[in-house]
């Protein structure tokens, strides 16, 4: 058996105090969309200071309306992310994993990403004979760069800061 001086093991306790009381703090959210986008500003025009994929997990620092400021410790600044691109569920990737608190199902998980996964687009396509998706399709084909998003911002005279 080890021996600590008094001194000693006060001060093992207050580490371990310490750690127990800053892991307990912290909210940890899983992003629930393909790519999340960190973001300057509480603001979908913000710039995109990092992308992040579907299941990682990030420290929720506080909210702002519908944006959430976020942090993954050293690997990304703080930023924001849209409250849409979050969830308090613990998203585990591998089947059969020992630490899962809640699994998403495939369909929450298309959803999520705010589109079809190809069973339940055929599904909803064989309902709805009458709707035509061509223009769907050909905006799901448009791409709008980070470069192209900062001239429109400044060409006019935008404020990435804040709001919806």
């Amino acid at each position: 058996m080890i021996k600590l001086k008094p001194f000693s093991l006060a001060v093992l306790l207050v580490g371990v105090t310490a750690l127990i009381a800053f892991g307990a703090g912290q909210k940890l959210v899983s992003v629930q969309v393909k790519e999340g986008h960190v973001r300057s500003a509480p603001s979908f025009l913000g710039t995109v200071l990092a992308k992040l994929a579907y299941g990682d997990r990030v420290v929720l620092l506080g909210m702002q309306g519908e944006w959430a400021k976020v942090s993954l410790a050293g690997k990304i600044p703080e930023g924001w992310m849209h409250n849409s691109a979050i969830t308090t569920k613990k998203i585990v990737l591998k089947a059969g994993a020992q630490n899962v608190e809640q699994t998403a199902s495939s369909s929450e998980i298309a959803l999520a990403g705010k589109g079809f996964n190809a069973d339940v687009e055929r599904e909803f396509k064989t309902k709805r004979k009458d709707l035509n998706y061509a223009w769907i399709d050909q905006m799901e084909k448009i791409v709008v760069t980070q470069a192209e998003m900062q001239e429109f911002i400044k060409v006019g005279e935008l404020s990435p800061g804040g709001g919806a």
